[in-house]
């Protein structure tokens, strides 16, 4: 086991610094000179010639990226075109309110998605397959912020139950951070539900269908134990798979949601320094998305090995 670790490991280090490499030419490759683009429209040749030599733009593209990378594994992401701040403060002061949701997204999508999975495989062809069926469709179809403004309006508007929008730090209360939390987190959770739903779903179809499951049926082992114990934890490494890929377009749903609900996250982050070709935030945010999306994949490689001994092996 400890060999396909350190392979894991490596394999991991080695995708980060492609991310990196990539995020870093980003800037540099884009169309025209990137010190006029930061400096704008407006600027004249000395505040360009000054932006180049406060960059280093006019080192050597490998010693660029060496400076570039060692102030980034310092903890140094530079400082923010637009509002002069450092951009670590920035992302920091945003941090809370896109991981409160993007947990909450996940463990929501992944316990409802796997429940009506295993359930509708149980019934299959019944009225709860069907069911999950329609439910997969309609959410593979419908955009995230159509959900989100549904929700506003029937939830917030016309019955008042929950807030419109906003978010509500947790150290100010559990109560009013939990409520602030419950329409966004269905919206963005209603696409991934369907999508885990019916990898669930054919995946325990196929456990079901070997000779060992109705071995233990033949026994007389309890459906609660057939499915539980035998068939979810043979048929796990391909749900596993799907939900460590939900992270992967976690991140464009968390802006889009963030926008909907006036959520002051980093994906709102984002979009402003988007808009405002903040260039150190966006490779900042780019950079930090990849590895924490690289950390999980790593995550949920290992776990495989606990799930199913031969890939050990």
């Amino acid at each position: 086991m400890a060999p396909y670790i350190v392979r894991r490991m490596v394999s991991t280090i080695v995708v980060i610094a492609m991310v990196g490499i990539f995020v870093f030419l980003l800037l540099r490759l884009a169309p025209g000179d990137p010190a006029s683009i930061i400096a704008g429209d407006s600027a004249t040749p000395q505040m360009i010639a000054a932006i180049r030599e406060k960059l280093g733009f006019n080192d050597p593209l490998p010693l660029q990226f060496v400076h570039w990378a060692l102030a980034m594994l310092g903890g140094d992401f530079g400082i923010s075109i637009f509002s002069g701040r450092p951009v670590l403060e920035l992302i920091l002061q945003r941090l809370e309110p896109t991981i409160s949701l993007s947990l909450a997204t996940m463990i929501v999508s992944s316990t409802v998605g796997v429940s009506f999975g295993v359930f509708a495989a149980w019934r299959t062809g019944g009225f709860a397959d069907r069911v999950l069926s329609a439910f997969a469709a309609l959410g593979f179809s419908v955009p995230v912020f159509v959900v989100g403004y549904f929700l506003i309006y029937f939830f917030a508007i016309r019955m008042q139950l929950l807030p419109v929008q906003g978010y509500q730090p947790f150290a100010q209360g559990l109560e009013p951070w939990f409520v602030r939390l419950i329409l966004p987190t269905i919206a963005l959770s209603f696409p991934y539900i369907a999508l885990i739903a019916r990898i669930t779903r054919a995946s325990m179809l196929e456990v079901l269908s070997e000779d060992y499951m109705r071995t233990a049926a033949a026994k007389g082992a309890s459906p609660y134990s057939m499915l539980f114990h035998h068939a979810l934890k043979n048929a796990g490494v391909p749900i596993l798979t799907i939900i460590a890929l939900c992270f992967a377009y976690l991140l464009s749903g968390v802006v889009i949601t963030e926008t909907v609900f006036n959520i002051p996250g980093v994906g709102r982050l984002t979009v402003d320094a988007i808009n405002n070709r903040d260039y150190p935030i966006i490779q900042a945010v780019l950079m930090l998305a990849s590895g924490v999306y690289v950390l999980i994949n790593l995550a949920v490689d290992l776990a495989y090995t606990l799930i199913d001994p031969r890939i050990r092996y």
